[in-house]
């Protein structure tokens, strides 16, 4: 079988995954048209406690086909269809002069450019984090009345997102995943993750984040096939402001995520570590 994900950029190290899942299984869950395909505008669907249920394998709208990377202009022609614009560039949407970069943070981007990305974590088998994770590979959301748990297709941990009401800890050890502590505002969940390590980058460009990180997210699905996903990233070490990208994801149906071992049949890095 054909591997799902087409595409692998190069400047992350992002290893594609193994198949082997359940790509084709109708979900009874899933609303239909009469023809029987799903119904992605149909109503999105409640959990028992009346909030909206988040449930389902998501992928954020790709960008365009032709994209210009972050490290020198050069422009690749390939299948981005789960790929965000922010998961190649945070600042997409900026003019260079608009970006709020510290001095020291714009020194290790253009590091991070100058060894074309060979030290980002990924290249090393190494997890992507959050939210670049979820903005480069299908992942898959499992809500409960007291926790939301992320698989993600791109070689992460697990993700727990608690909502329960606890409160972020106070000094959390710093990890890949963070800590993060979600409540709703209405139709939306908001989530609180703090506790990053800072060795992960927010993007294939090389942004760097720091141990003071604070990501905000908002999850609003507004029908059964469609979410919209704002962030909002707070970084006084290697920022002198928040900033918010804004993306939209999309249910893929009738299918699974599926399963990532980084190292397994992996030969690229070898010749990485040689130029």
């Amino acid at each position: 079988m054909r591997n799902r994900i087409a595409f692998a950029i190069v400047l992350t190290g992002l290893i594609l995954s193994a198949n082997g899942q359940w790509l084709n299984y109708p979900d009874p869950r899933t609303p239909r048209t009469p023809g029987g395909k799903p119904n992605l505008t149909a109503p999105a669907p409640r959990a028992a406690d009346g909030k909206p249920d988040l449930s389902g394998v998501w992928a954020a709208e790709g960008a365009p086909a032709s994209v210009n990377s972050s490290f020198g202009g050069e422009t690749f022609n390939a299948d981005l269809q789960f790929i965000s614009k922010y998961a190649l560039n945070v600042f997409a949407d900026l003019k260079p002069e608009e970006v709020p970069m510290r001095p020291p943070a714009a020194a290790l981007v253009r590091e991070h450019a100058r060894t074309q990305g060979k030290d980002s974590p990924t290249s090393h088998c190494l997890p992507g984090g959050v939210p670049f994770s979820s903005l480069i590979a299908p992942f898959k959301m499992i809500q409960t009345p007291f926790e939301i748990v992320m698989l993600l297709e791109d070689n992460n941990p697990p993700r727990q997102i608690y909502i329960d009401g606890r409160p972020l800890p106070k000094d959390p050890e710093p990890s890949w995943m963070g800590y993060s502590s979600g409540n709703w505002d209405g139709e939306t969940l908001v989530v609180d993750t703090i506790g990053f390590q800072e060795r992960s980058w927010i993007d294939s460009a090389g942004h760097p984040r720091s141990e003071s990180m604070h990501i905000i997210e908002r999850f609003h699905r507004r029908d059964f096939g469609h979410m919209d996903l704002e962030v909002t990233f707070n970084d006084p070490v290697h920022y002198t402001r928040a900033f918010t990208v804004k993306a939209g994801l999309r249910l893929l149906p009738d299918t699974d995520v599926l399963e990532s071992i980084c190292a397994e049949g992996e030969k690229d890095r070898v010749h990485l570590d040689k130029n």
